[in-house]
Formats: structure tokens, sequence, C-alpha cells
């Protein structure tokens, strides 16, 4: 009985000093940088985090961001991108295009196309509220989910199918046409990955290995 309260004991010191280490990790989920992170058994090994840049919580929708950009703005057109109608490929991982390792650090950054391609294909999707807020809860097969908002996006300076449709930035540039970018897409009847205008504001779901 003595051993047993002293092992409990020690994990409770372990799981109450997680903020302050840097990369506390347990097998399947885990701090980098201060962000969580959950391992949904995917193939690649890719870990996903649980929130979008700029969010606090898994159901809060963070912020938006122009394709190759890493500050938000308050106006979101062709003329004011950085990268629209420019010859770039794949910026994941690259702190002067990605919002994620610009704004996370570390060795977040953004999903490639076949990243997300591996988020739709290898997981289970389930239409849900959390918190008030509809999304997709994606469980993945080791059983582990994180939840995805739909957050809408952004052009010019309104918001558009907020709390209907998902867009999420994946880092692959569609190299055939220099003002598109590969984006995750959802709606209560589906979801794949397509493509989006590069100055169009959508949220950022960081991954890392």
């Amino acid at each position: 009985m003595k051993r047993l309260l002293l092992i409990l004991l020690a994990l409770f010191i372990l799981i109450g000093c997680k903020k302050d280490t840097e990369n506390f990790v347990f097998p399947t989920w885990g701090y980098k940088n201060n962000h969580a992170w959950i391992d949904l058994g995917l193939p690649s090994g890719t870990k996903w985090a649980t929130c979008n840049v700029g969010a606090s919580q898994p159901h809060n929708y963070g912020n938006y961001y122009a394709w190759g950009e890493t500050a938000t703005k308050t106006n979101y057109s062709e003329s004011n991108s950085k990268t629209y109608g420019k010859n770039i490929s794949d910026i994941s991982g690259n702190s002067d295009y990605d919002a994620a390792r610009a704004n996370w650090a570390g060795s977040w950054r953004m999903p490639t196309e076949r990243e997300m391609e591996e988020l739709v294909n290898k997981c289970t999707w389930t239409w849900t509220t959390l918190s008030g807020v509809k999304g997709y809860k994606v469980t993945g097969p080791n059983g582990n989910s994180i939840f995805l908002p739909a957050a809408g996006y952004c052009n010019g300076s309104s918001q558009f199918d907020v709390g209907e449709d998902g867009y999420y930035w994946g880092s692959t540039s569609d190299e055939s046409y220099t003002y598109y970018a590969y984006s995750l897409y959802f709606n209560s009847g589906g979801r794949n990955v397509s493509w989006d205008y590069r100055s169009s504001g959508l949220p950022v779901r960081p991954v890392s290995e």
C-alpha cells in the first residue's frame, strides 16, 4: 500500500508540472512550445495540434491568414496578397511564409496536401457541436480525436460561412495556377482537400512530427 501511494504521488507531481515543461509528453499527446498536440495514430506519424493558430480552446476559430502570410489583416484581397500570382511551391516550415512556424515556432508547421488527405481518408469524421460551435470531431485509427470548428473564411473585410463551413490552409501551392493553394474544406455533408484563392483569409491548424 505504501509503495502504491508513493507511485500515485509521483504521478500527481509529474502531471502537475506539465505546463512548466517545454516538451512534456505522454505517448499519445503532449506539448511543443506550450501548444498541445494529439497523436491520432496516422500512418505518417503526423501529430495534429488541438487548436488553431490564434485560438486558446479547440472550439475557438483563431486567426485568419492569407496563404503564405504570417500576420492577420483587416482586409483580404488580391491587391494586398503577398503571394497571389507568384511561383511558390510548398511553404511548410518556412517561417517567412508559414503562419504556424512563424507564430508557434519550434517544429510546428502548416500541413502539406498529403497530410490533409491522410486526415480526410484515415480518420472518422463526425459532425457535432463543441461549446456551442459547429464542426467536426476527427477520430484517428487509435481512437484519439481533435475538433475542427467550422470557422468559415475572410474575403475583403467580411467573414463568410462561419458556423457552417470549414476552410483550413495547407502548405502546398497549386503549381499549375499561381493564384491557388490547397486547403482542407468541409461542411456537414462531407469533406475534401481542394484549393482556394491565396488572397482569402483562412484558419491554420498546425502539425508537427
